[in-house]
């Protein structure tokens, strides 16, 4: 016998992996920004502006 749909629990889930997916990708972005901007020197002496 099949079992019952439990859907709001099954979209949720889907969700749930989608945001972890997003903060891991949001993670790595920050990291290279983060690696780029050490490499380049920003963010040492005098703000430009």
């Amino acid at each position: 016998m099949a079992r019952k749909p439990n859907y709001n629990f099954e979209r949720q889930e889907r969700e749930r992996l989608k945001a972890a997916k997003a903060a891991e990708k949001a993670a790595e972005k920050a990291a290279e920004r983060a690696a780029k901007r050490a490499e380049s020197g920003e963010g040492e002496g005098e703000p430009s502006a």
